[in-house]
């Protein structure tokens, strides 16, 4: 099977290569033959990378040491679960999965448009099987994984730790989902460039795309931070990472697509922007790819061996960034706008504003992440940027995202008068300022987590009052119930009100980020018996009891786990059992905390430290010292409960409208139209 799989792969690179260039070819010269067969080339390759896969998983089940990524990433004690997500555990199964993932989507492109969108389809075709094709070449001849060890060895060095873990098996599949995802606006953004075809079409062909991408990146990212959470044991969600920041910049230049693309729909502007944002997110993601798996950076997330690719990845970005730029300047002139901006007090100013912001913040992103690298290039030294950096940077700048979100979706197009800005934002306003007060009143002072929760506030409620009087105008048009009327609502038009959703998470999040600002924290070492105390900013008081220490052998490692009674207020509120885990192959200690959450907070507890751990086990030391760290974390569940509100709103959003049914009815008496309706997100 194995052999069967090395040959699919080596076949993958040379169908990719042939497909690709009929591709290109067979639109420039309108040969349908040549189309077809790149066409069928992507199929081709899907059906050949499932094969590849399906010979990597089973060298995995079958423990096949002989092979060095095995021997790497597995080992006999292994848990069935970990085995079958070993293909995509370490750099090179990651890539075949990448590809993997990248044939599906275009074999669903190419499925989808048989019919339709033909003038596209051929450089859609060439682009999806080049970038396969290079896939190909970095698999096939520089991370091979297939690649034969120099002697077979008994047992495997075992999956790293950190990624013994479920979240493993979710998080990075989803991640690769939206980056790969994001190759299908990419490819019709460059065909639309070379068959001149700039209008709006190749836009609304690729808009569900876009947000499909945009949802796997999103899932992907919060998923990353819950993994974060719950395994790294520091207590915190995001550290400006190298390999976190490599995923958030795809979703930056996105979600400011998102909003772009409304300008050129609705106004003819913003041509050439819209095309560089699909370009640049594009990349990005090429870019995210390189940064994890080129082993050029140091980082809890990145686990590569062989930084050979690194130069393979550099060489395609370089080559990709030349094309581009060539294709945008060879159709410079076909982006002239159709309209200009007429005022700062319109819709159009607000998306950009908004643009802006989320460029600005790629670009923060960017400089923080590869400055290590320039630095240590230029001067022979790593200067690393940390956390402040980036969240003096990034905090003003998503304050001005967060207003933003309270403003775009309600502002007149073209110029807003005097009367649409009392008429949509004095309830608002009033709303955000009556939060901050009272917030102040209560003793809060930090000016950041004040400015969140008003403009909080402020937006939140746009979107409460937009919900609000569409349901009454439908209630009163239709005759309607309210609740009947708030679900057709949706129905009517799922693009708006999901994008309202959208942003109702976006909102819940970020208030959860702002409850950072009221972590508590204490440090302990305990004896059986002894307890800590931590007060909550919420007023109450935690009590934390050390019980006992345990210890037992459980599969591919032996686990240290304390018991600690938790007391709120005096109350009992359950028992917490933070663990050390010993891994056998690995010779490695990780730490898997204990959480007790509730809807506002969470008790957050570390085993920091066991002494005499040896001792423990060994009998001679029963009732061990064990250190603690102990923490509050308020709004933490808001950040997950925002992510969930986000995702549900993008499904809604994405979900097919129903089919207008006409029929011939008689002629009713002409009732007075609802107001015509915004858009949103551009979805």
């Amino acid at each position: 099977m194995t052999q069967i799989g090395e040959v699919a792969l080596w076949l993958a690179l040379l169908v990719a290569g042939w497909g690709a260039t009929l591709g290109f070819y067979g639109g420039r010269k309108g040969r349908g033959d040549l189309v077809l067969s790149a066409e069928r080339s992507v199929y081709a390759v899907f059906g050949l990378l499932v094969t590849a896969s399906i010979a990597i998983i089973a060298a995995f089940l079958r423990s096949e040491f002989r092979y060095k990524y095995v021997a790497g990433y597995s080992n006999r004690e292994l848990g069935l679960f970990y085995k079958i997500t070993g293909l995509w555990a370490g750099q090179t199964g990651s890539l075949v999965f990448w590809a993997l993932l990248l044939s599906f989507f275009g074999s669903i492109v190419m499925l989808q448009n048989r019919r339709r969108n033909r003038e596209f389809m051929p450089y859609v075709a060439g682009t999806v099987l080049t970038v396969l094709a290079f896939f190909m070449v970095v698999v096939v001849f520089a991370s091979n994984p297939f690649q034969l060890m120099d002697f077979v060895p008994p047992d495997g060095r075992g999956l790293n730790p950190q990624l013994q873990n479920y979240w493993m098996t979710i998080h990075p599949p989803t991640l690769y989902l939206g980056f790969t995802c994001f190759t299908i606006p990419f490819a019709f953004a460059v065909s639309a460039l070379l068959s001149g075809r700039l209008d709006t079409r190749w836009i609304t062909t690729t808009r569900r795309w876009t947000l499909l991408a945009w949802f796997f990146l999103t899932c992907g990212i919060i998923f990353g931070m819950m993994w974060a959470y719950v395994e790294l044991g520091w207590g915190g969600y995001w550290f400006w990472d190298p390999v976190e920041n490599a995923s958030l910049l795809p979703w930056l230049t996105g979600t400011a697509f998102l909003h772009s693309v409304m300008i050129q729909e609705k106004r003819g502007m913003l041509k050439m922007w819209n095309v560089l944002l699909v370009i640049g997110t594009f990349l990005l993601s090429i870019f995210a790819t390189f940064l994890t798996r080129s082993g050029l950076i140091e980082s809890v997330h990145s686990f590569a061996e062989n930084t050979t690719i690194a130069y393979i990845f550099l060489g395609f970005l370089g080559s990709l960034i030349l094309a581009s730029a060539a294709l945008v300047w060879w159709r410079r002139h076909a982006f002239a706008p159709e309209n200009r901006l007429e005022s700062f007090l319109s819709r159009e100013a607000a998306f950009l504003v908004n643009n802006l912001a989320f460029v600005s913040v790629m670009f923060a992103v960017l400089w923080g992440t590869t400055f290590p690298l320039i630095s240590e290039g230029i001067f022979g030294q790593k200067i690393n940027v940390g956390p402040p950096f980036y969240n003096r940077v990034n905090v003003p700048l998503g304050l001005i995202l967060l207003f933003l979100l309270g403003v775009g979706p309600v502002i007149a197009w073209r110029k807003a008068t005097p009367r649409n800005l009392k008429r949509n934002f004095t309830l608002p306003l009033a709303a955000g300022l009556g939060v901050t007060g009272l917030m102040w009143t209560t003793g809060v002072s930090h000016p950041y987590a004040l400015a969140t929760f008003g403009l909080a506030a402020f937006s939140m409620t746009t979107i409460v009052v937009e919900f609000w009087k569409g349901t009454r105008a439908r209630a009163k048009i239709e005759g309607e119930n309210p609740f009947t009327a708030f679900v057709h609502l949706f129905e009517r038009n799922r693009r708006r009100y999901g994008g309202y959703v959208v942003h109702a998470g976006f909102i819940v999040c970020f208030c959860g980020f702002a409850g950072k600002a009221f972590n508590a924290e204490k440090q302990v070492a305990l004896k059986p018996g002894e307890a800590v105390s931590i007060r909550s900013p919420f007023g109450h008081t935690y009590t934390l009891t050390y019980q006992a220490m345990s210890w037992y052998p459980a599969q591919n490692m032996t686990k240290i786990v304390a018991s600690v009674d938790v007391k709120k207020d005096g109350r009992p509120a359950g028992l917490m059992a933070p663990e050390k885990r010993a891994y056998k192959q690995r010779d490695e200690v990780t730490s898997e905390v204990g959480i007790r959450r509730v809807w506002n907070e969470d008790l957050y507890l570390i085993l920091a430290g066991v002494d005499n751990a040896e001792g423990l086990m060994q009998g001679t030391n029963p009732r061990p010292v064990a250190t603690f760290k102990v923490l509050v974390n308020p709004l933490v569940p808001w950040i997950w409960l925002g992510g969930f509100i986000m995702a549900m709103g993008t499904l809604v959003a994405l979900w097919p409208a129903p089919e207008v049914v006409r029929a011939t009815v008689p002629a009713r008496k002409p009732q007075r139209a609802p107001a015509a309706e915004p858009e949103l997100m551009g979805i």
